[in-house]
């Protein structure tokens, strides 16, 4: 763990491991945090923010640091892709784009940071009236698996352009791009106590983080019922809350559309990363006069699809990030079986080591149907017939629920609809 720019054991001697999806053996151990190493980690973020080294940092060397460590990435990116690849299973591919947007985002944060200003209001004189802004202080940020880096960058961003401390847990499916860019931010010269990242559980760890009467905000990726918790455990030392929550984003495809293009999209939308993406297209709606046509066109790639070792350029999609979740993706394709829907291609476990599941297709699927309703977090797509647009839109814009496993980042619950011709 990184407290106050230092490595540290943990204070209870405990460790985890922490796997490998495509093969589910262990890559290392790793320090299990508890509730005595959150508070040290609280400690030095608190001093760091008092201390002069940081709070009296020129706007503007807050910047030169974030670009730093843009570059940094930028120059050990292949090594951190293939650290991102290892740990949650994420195509090379796909974990190389997410390490140039990481890049792209800590320079982006960099430049805003000499550019935050307050106000002057006019007001009679002899007064001044004037706003000045200023860190709120400690923010205590937990992230998930699904895009471990980007997540991480999107927290860390904002708050150190702002002078902000942090407090960092990562999920504990996918600590080591984490930890490593830990080190890259002591040699990027953040001073001590500024970065600290603390891996855990969140029962020990994050709910610490979260009651800890020193941490003045929780900025949260995950599931909304774990929100739920937060809120209300932050309740009672006040603590502001932003949340990014999972959702069961609609795609729609019209009769007029340009089919080629939107069967690509649709299957984008749903097979990126596995369907382990809040943003995943895993409702599909489609007009009736074109529904066969379309569920065909995604049945052939589906099986095209190839499937295998994140590390091989080659390979189109990798393994679910866990057990728990693969268990819990074929779960819901037992039970959309068993609720009437029509399974078209996939639905089983791919190959005999790791946490791999066959891009699944489900047609004539029911609205109230759990695979229609919740989020499965996987390559799970159900295709839902319809009349016209209203029919549509008022489907499509109904209130969804969650699976209690699920994770990932914001998203909207409007219909992304292909334009008409």
């Amino acid at each position: 763990m990184l407290i106050n720019n230092r490595w540290v054991e943990p204070a209870e001697g405990k460790y985890f491991e922490t796997l490998n999806p495509a093969t589910g053996k262990p890559i290392a151990k790793v320090a299990q945090g508890s509730a005595a190493d959150i508070d040290r980690a609280v400690k030095a973020a608190r001093a760091a923010l008092e201390h002069a080294s940081w709070k009296k940092m020129p706007a503007g060397e807050r910047g030169r640091l974030l670009y730093k460590l843009a570059d940094l990435v930028e120059e050990h990116a292949e090594e951190l892709s293939a650290l991102e690849a290892l740990n949650s299973g994420k195509t090379i591919r796909d974990s190389r784009g997410d390490v140039a947007g990481v890049v792209n985002w800590f320079r982006y944060y960099g430049g805003w940071a000499d550019k935050i200003e307050g106000r002057t209001l006019p007001i009679a004189p002899p007064f001044m009236s004037y706003t000045l802004r200023q860190p709120i202080g400690v923010v205590g940020q937990i992230i998930p698996w699904n895009f471990p880096l980007m997540m991480l960058a999107w927290k860390f961003g904002p708050a150190l352009a702002c002078g902000n401390t942090i407090v960092l847990k990562p999920a504990e499916q996918t600590p080591l791009t984490a930890l490593r860019l830990g080190e890259l931010a002591i040699e990027a010269g953040f001073p001590a106590g500024v970065i600290n990242i603390v891996n855990g559980f969140g029962e020990t760890a994050g709910d610490a983080l979260v009651t800890h009467p020193d941490v003045d905000k929780i900025a949260f990726t995950g599931h909304v019922d774990t929100a739920k918790i937060i809120q209300k455990r932050a309740a009672d030392t006040l603590k502001r809350c932003t949340y990014e929550l999972g959702g069961k984003s609609p795609n729609v495809i019209f009769a007029d559309a340009d089919l080629d293009e939107a069967v690509d999209g649709a299957f984008h939308a749903i097979y990126f990363h596995g369907g382990q993406c809040c943003t995943a297209g895993s409702r599909l709606f489609v007009e009736k006069s074109i529904k066969d046509e379309v569920v065909e066109r995604l049945a052939e790639k589906a099986m095209r699809r190839r499937l295998g070792d994140p590390l091989d350029p080659k390979t189109e999609q990798g393994p679910q990030v866990s057990q728990e979740q693969l268990d819990k993706i074929l779960g819901y394709v037992e039970l959309g079986e068993k609720q009437g829907a029509n399974l078209i291609t996939g639905g089983g476990r791919h190959g005999k080591q790791g946490f791999f599941v066959e891009p699944t297709i489900f047609d004539n699927v029911k609205d109230d149907m759990a695979i229609a309703r919740d989020e499965i977090f996987g390559p799970v797509v159900s295709v839902l017939p319809f009349k016209d647009f209203d029919d549509m839109i008022d489907r499509a814009t109904a209130r969804t629920t969650v699976s209690r496993q699920a994770s990932g980042h914001a998203t909207s619950t409007r219909p992304i609809a292909t334009p008409r011709k």
